[in-house]
């Protein structure tokens, strides 16, 4: 039997009088990785602030493992296994590598596991590892990323969600970041991706949502998604 872990009803968010997302409905069931997809401005980023609460939302639900967790914020959704890496990393940059995955942690008291955790993080990441008493605003872009992903791995998370892991990265930090997401799929982690790289995202999802202009144009999979020719000329061109 499927169990829904995330479900979004009827979401709608204005901005000051605009309204960027007009009633989205999607859903991530246990042990799936799901994407959402679309252009910029489509309302990616806002839906995903809407789901952990850093944004309010002027109608609709959020469910979360069947209860609703509207206007709960990030650190009450972190303790029930709902872990955000948000855009732009948001690392502690004035705090080390190790204090920054110590923080991710917070809500546990399980001592020996979280040292096992971080080990693994470490083994995920060998450049944290090589760097760990190093401050985090003084690395690059590419590094707080895995850093910010590590973070959010230590709270041992039933969902994770990424919001746009791979912008402004280099192609070979693209590849190991996507390279951690599938290994962290494969360890039972259920994700939900958003993401402008739509190549990526159709070789690692499961199903596809694709957000166009605050509602969603599209729900299925990889293949039906480039088996739809308006689609598919709009992410890939007329030639893919």
């Amino acid at each position: 039997m499927t169990t829904t872990l995330l479900k979004v009803k009827g979401l709608k968010v204005a901005y000051g009088g605009i309204q960027a997302v007009k009633g989205v409905d999607f859903e991530v069931n246990e042990g799936e990785l799901v994407s959402l997809i679309g252009s910029n401005g489509a309302g990616k980023t806002t839906t995903m602030k809407a789901i952990t609460g850093t944004l309010p939302i002027t109608d609709g639900d959020i469910e979360y493992m069947g209860k609703s967790i509207r206007g709960q914020g990030p650190w009450d959704l972190v303790r029930q296994g709902l872990a955000m890496v948000p855009e732009g990393r948001g690392v502690f940059t004035r705090m080390t590598i190790t204090e920054n995955l110590q923080m991710g942690a917070h809500i546990r008291s399980d001592k020996p596991e979280i040292a096992t955790d971080m080990e693994k993080v470490f083994t995920i990441f060998p450049r944290l590892r090589e760097r760990k008493d190093q401050l985090a605003g003084t690395m690059s872009g590419g590094e707080q990323q895995m850093l910010a992903m590590g973070r959010a791995l230590m709270s041992r998370p039933k969902v994770l969600l990424l919001d746009e892991p791979s912008m402004g990265l280099s192609p070979i930090m693209v590849d190991k970041i996507f390279e951690v997401v599938r290994d962290v799929y494969a360890q039972g982690v259920t994700v939900l991706l958003v993401e402008q790289n739509t190549h990526r995202c159709l070789a690692v999802a499961d199903r596809v949502y694709v957000l166009e202009r605050g509602r969603v144009s599209y729900d299925g999979t990889p293949d039906g998604l480039l088996g739809n020719q308006r689609l598919r000329e709009a992410y890939f061109g007329a030639t893919h």
